[in-house]
């Protein structure tokens, strides 16, 4: 049995009950193949890939909270520290009732290469919880977020975990846990990231995972000799991802005409109004419905069926594993060239692979959306510079780091023989760089 084979099995074996992990690990490392291969000896006299796919630390704690009416309520907090080889810990904290150790560890792996293609010194981690922070009021989130970050801080710190936010946990989350921190340590570092502007967080990160997107498509068309103006856009979502993908869509000549939430989609023909979905989604928090509403040109459907609209480009914004087969099928019988994912890993294997086969040009996530953590990590040289950079300063830095990506992927699958292959191509160049650090770091 091949060492690919045999870590796949160890993790399946090892893993029970954590199907997003398992498939996050089988992804990166079918890809790998070709790089193992020629390596193989090395790699497992090492046990390199059995140290990359087992996280340095896991940590699960309680995290009990009292709500409105006066109940304690329990929910439990998660950190995956994965892989520091080069950097500190860097990874979002997510807050959703579907949120578990699998999907966490799923989230985490994912981020080590992700960090890694983007050329800073940042390893790879993630966190987060099963609370809701929907319909709970600003005292209840204060509550849940103050008593995470009561267990949280033990492990974390600008120089070892600098966690951000993720789904459910926006401005209002990381403040409450930025004070709660400083509270208990009584330090003032850039621990979190996606802070707020008066203290220390960056202009541009709230459009960064978004605007990195459209960045890192537009190289991609570019280099394949088509361009974005003109062309029919569908994304999924309407949280910040997809917003700001549809803002900046738009600005480069593209029309979005779709976006969805967790009970159904719109179709807007005309283009997404953006100032609109702002203010259904930012300021009322409302559905899609309320868009709309708002909006004569706009048909709003209940369920799934965001792909089922002729466009030439997707952007799945939402979750993972939200385009299946089904879905690849409909896009390519309706013409789409490229598919760059927005979220983590929202493409299934099996579409993935369908799209590959069609001819599809396909961005996977952890290179198509690394905008938001490259930010992130330029948020942070700023807290430690005691600087604040200009929108433009740091939108050019992005604007060059996602080219960079593109390249890197693009030339990684060119060299092992898988031209236009881009997520083999992202994996290759992501986990090449680590490797090379955990080889010269020895065996810790």
């Amino acid at each position: 049995m091949s060492y690919v084979d045999e870590v796949i099995e160890l993790v399946v074996a090892k893993n029970p009950a954590q199907p997003e992990f398992h498939q996050a690990v089988k992804e990166v490392l079918e890809s790998l193949r070709v790089v193992v291969e020629a390596n193989e000896e090395e790699y497992r006299k090492d046990a390199l890939l059995e140290r990359m796919v087992n996280p340095e630390r896991q940590i699960m704690f309680r995290v009990p909270w009292v709500d409105d009416k006066g109940q304690v309520q329990v929910n439990t907090g998660y950190r995956v520290q994965f892989n520091s080889a080069i950097g500190p810990y860097k990874g979002g904290l997510r807050l959703h009732p579907s949120v578990n150790i699998g999907i966490i560890k799923f989230l985490g792996f994912e981020q080590i290469f992700k960090n890694s293609l983007t050329g800073l010194p940042i390893g790879g981690g993630k966190g987060g919880s099963d609370f809701d922070p929907k319909g709970k009021s600003d005292r209840e989130v204060m509550a849940f977020c103050q008593s995470f970050m009561t267990e949280l801080m033990k492990y974390i710190g600008a120089d070892t975990d600098v966690p951000a936010g993720d789904i459910g946990t926006g401005a209002r989350e990381i403040g409450f846990m930025y004070g709660q921190y400083k509270r208990l340590t009584g330090l003032y570092e850039g621990v979190l990231t996606g802070k707020g502007l008066t203290y220390g967080g960056s202009l541009a990160r709230t459009e960064a995972t978004g605007y990195g997107l459209l960045y890192i498509t537009e190289e991609m068309l570019k280099c394949n000799g088509s361009d974005i103006k003109g062309k029919t856009i569908a994304v999924s979502g309407s949280g910040n991802v997809a917003i700001y993908a549809i803002q900046k869509a738009q600005q480069l000549g593209g029309k979005p005409v779709t976006c969805s939430d967790s009970t159904g989609w719109i179709y807007d023909p005309e283009g997404i109004d953006v100032a609109l979905l702002k203010e259904v989604k930012e300021v009322k928090r409302a559905r899609l419905t309320e868009y709309a509403a708002a909006r004569p040109s706009a048909q709003y459907h209940e369920g799934k069926g965001v792909w089922s609209v002729k466009v030439d480009i997707a952007l799945p914004c939402a979750t993972q594993n939200e385009l299946d087969l089904e879905d690849a099928k409909q896009l390519v019988a309706n013409g789409c060239i490229a598919v760059a994912e927005g979220a983590n890993m929202p493409t299934t294997m099996e579409a993935t692979e369908y799209l590959q086969e069609k001819g599809v040009w396909f961005i996977p996530g952890k290179a198509a959306n690394a905008g938001g953590v490259a930010t992130s990590a330029l948020e942070m040289s700023q807290n430690s510079e005691r600087l604040s950079w200009t929108f433009e300063e740091v939108d050019g830095k992005l604007q060059n780091i996602m080219k960079n990506i593109f390249h890197s992927l693009d030339d990684a699958a060119k060299k092992y023989g898988m031209e236009g292959n881009y997520v083999a191509g992202a994996n290759i160049a992501g986990f090449l760089k680590v490797a090379e650090a955990m080889k010269a770091q020895g065996i810790v």
